[in-house]
């Protein structure tokens, strides 16, 4: 019988948003990507997008970051995400889900203020997120951005209005 090698596990950089200490979805996260062949670099709470960023920087071979939020404070806790990709510490999609506004009602305003941030890609089920890495590794997780829709949306001139990516749609 031949040896052979097992393919390189899948790496995702998970953490929760800077204000934010909630970890026990973060933990069950974590557990339930690596049950899933998954490799998790978890930051756990309270994490910026500096630390994000040198963990991108350290792990290259990183496919997807994961930011949690459960305090709804997300806008405010990625505010230098856009620059973190702008600069290319951070390489890749970046997927956010959990709690992502202060209140009980959400917003398309909430989504657009999110992409504006630099977000990738929003998940609303965390059970989904095998297929949504499934779906940025297979669109090679390099997207293009439609700029003319991207503008409108963010500003709010398109109601219901999305970036147009070439990839899968951006909300699961």
């Amino acid at each position: 019988m031949p040896w052979t090698t097992a393919p390189p596990r899948r790496l995702v950089i998970l953490g929760v948003a800077a204000s934010d200490c909630h970890v026990v979805a973060n933990q069950l996260i974590a557990r339930f990507l690596r049950d899933e062949g998954f490799e998790v670099e978890n930051l756990g709470a309270c994490t910026p997008v500096e630390e994000f960023a040198r963990a991108c920087v350290r792990r290259p071979e990183a496919e997807a970051l994961l930011v949690g939020s459960l305090n709804g404070h997300i806008h405010e806790d990625l505010r230098g995400l856009r620059e973190a990709k702008r600069s290319g510490r951070v390489h890749c999609p970046v997927v956010v889900g959990g709690n992502l506004s202060v209140g009980s009602s959400k917003s398309l305003s909430s989504d657009r203020r999110l992409y504006a941030l630099g977000v990738d890609r929003i998940v609303r089920d965390p059970a989904t997120l095998p297929t949504v890495l499934a779906e940025l590794r297979t669109a090679g997780g390099h997207f293009t951005v439609d700029r003319a829709v991207a503008d409108r949306a963010v500003s709010g001139q398109a109601v219901g209005a999305q970036p147009a990516w070439s990839g899968p749609a951006r909300v699961s």
